[in-house]
């Protein structure tokens, strides 16, 4: 598979806390990087519930409080 290179700059304490998560699931930083990229990427097109509106209270229920 190609790979596109870029260079990416970050806070130094970012990088810190990735290279620690990356190390603890035996990633490098660019590899942990593109594994979290590729997540948000599919959790982003995967299509969202709908949620039905919430229905009017009743006309002779209390009001809510």
């Amino acid at each position: 598979m190609e790979r596109k290179s870029f260079l990416l700059r970050m806070d130094p304490a970012l990088y810190a806390a990735l290279e620690r998560w990356a190390q603890q699931e035996l990633r490098s930083v660019n590899g942990q990087i593109e594994f979290l990229l590729r997540e948000a990427v599919r959790r982003r097109e995967q299509p969202q519930p709908v949620e039905p509106p919430e229905a009017p209270p009743a006309p002779d229920s209390p009001p809510p409080g």
